[in-house]
């Protein structure tokens, strides 16, 4: 706490004492949150890091219908955020931000997804296990600087050929965004997979697969 040091000067006091007094306008510090997960293992991505977060399997606004997240946390290995980052940063010279949907998923929502979708062009069976239960899958997309979503033809999770990378029935536009996004991401780092424009994941490093769960304290 910082202290200041005035001189009183009253009919009561004549040996001029110092008086401590607090200044009204400093206030201590505000206490940094505490870390709840192992920073060895993971990084958190945040909004405070550039990062429009939409963290879908928190809310009812996917394809099971149901939150199956407590709460909307991101979550990769240390790896796969510093190669995200680095995508942020070429995208943000040009404009537009990263918005992501899931990351890190624990082991027992992929059951969850499993039995909603046993489909494994969609959803990875269980006993494999998903790249985005070892902490290096992220689903996303791209967006203006105001956080609007640029157009890539289909919904986040559209089940369907319009979200394959090998549809071409989409305008120019979109097909120039899905080549955008798929560009920075493979520069840095990132494969796809067939079927969903909006999945990538760290294309080099073995991982093993993770139950564990995040904090919503």
């Amino acid at each position: 706490m910082f202290i200041l040091f005035i001189t009183l000067a009253c009919a009561s006091r004549t040996d001029h004492t110092p008086v401590p007094v607090t200044a009204p306008d400093m206030v201590p510090m505000a206490v940094k949150m505490e870390i709840d997960y192992d920073t060895a293992q993971w990084t958190e991505l945040t909004t405070d890091l550039g990062f429009v977060i939409d963290i879908k399997y928190a809310t009812a606004d996917n394809f099971v219908k149901e939150a199956v997240y407590p709460c909307g946390r991101c979550f990769l290995r240390k790896a796969a955020a510093k190669a995200l980052m680095k995508v942020q940063s070429d995208l943000k010279v040009k404009g537009y931000k990263l918005k992501l949907f899931d990351c890190y998923r624990p082991r027992p929502v992929q059951e969850k997804l499993w039995k909603k979708v046993p489909n494994p062009d969609y959803v990875a069976p269980p006993s494999e296990g998903s790249m985005h239960n070892r902490g290096v899958a992220i689903d996303l997309t791209i967006t203006d600087k105001s956080g609007k979503e640029i157009d890539m033809g289909t919904s986040y999770d559209f089940f369907g050929p319009q979200a394959h990378h090998d549809y071409t029935k989409h305008a120019k536009s979109i097909l120039d965004n899905r080549i955008l996004l798929k560009n920075v991401m493979e520069k840095n780092g990132f494969a796809s997979i067939r079927t969903e424009w909006w999945h990538y994941s760290l294309a080099s490093g073995s991982y093993k697969l993770e139950d564990w769960e995040w904090s919503c304290d």
